[in-house]
């Protein structure tokens, strides 16, 4: 961004080095907020979040342009973690394919020993706890401050649905997974010539 061909760019996103500034403050949170398992910024958020849109009186003094900004801020964060898991608030076909593509990928890295924990232990009641703890709680928040109207429903029920759905069929779609996505050690033999040549 801060090249020369993207002055015409730079020009429309902020005017002097104070809205510079606050841009990179924004895009900082903003990247921050994808990190789900930092329970620091995670309280973090959570107390700047009922402050925002549960009106919590806070210790220090703030202007009503401290307000907007929070509110602001808060909400581009929300926003960017919906997107960041917006597979698990769409259709249940939606959410199957990138689930199975996340198990997929989690599954090459412990193959390969990128990972240690194999993912297929834990997938079935790791969704359910993701669904319970992180998904469903920001999809009620996505609703709380307003910013999608009448689609924030939608966003909801499609994370409760799916979570039901899990439920009731996780098991299986996992099983499933396994089946096509863990490599077992007959297969690679046969791709090995070297253990074709030992069974001999």
């Amino acid at each position: 961004l801060m090249e020369s061909r993207f002055t015409a760019l730079r020009s429309h996103i902020y005017g002097d080095p104070d809205e510079l500034k606050r841009f990179r403050q924004l895009m900082v949170n903003t990247v921050l907020a994808t990190d789900i398992f930092d329970k620091e910024l995670q309280a973090l958020r959570k107390n700047r979040w009922d402050i925002a849109f549960r009106h919590i009186s806070q210790q220090v003094d703030s202007t009503p342009e401290d307000d907007i900004n929070r509110k602001a801020t808060i909400v581009i964060e929300h926003l960017i973690q919906a997107s960041d898991v917006a597979h698990t608030m769409q259709h249940w076909h939606i959410y199957q394919k990138w689930n199975e593509r996340l198990f997929a990928e989690m599954t090459f890295a412990h193959q390969t020993g990128r990972m240690e924990n194999n993912p297929a232990d834990g997938w079935y009641k790791g969704e359910l706890g993701f669904f319970d703890n992180y998904v469903i709680p920001l999809a009620k928040k996505l609703k709380e401050c307003g910013v999608f109207g009448v689609s924030s429903d939608e966003y909801l029920n499609y994370a409760l649905e799916n979570r039901r759905e899990w439920a009731s069929k996780g098991e299986e779609v996992v099983e499933k997974m396994i089946a096509k996505y863990w490599k077992k050690d007959s297969d690679e033999d046969k791709d090995d010539p070297e253990k074709q040549g030992e069974t001999k």
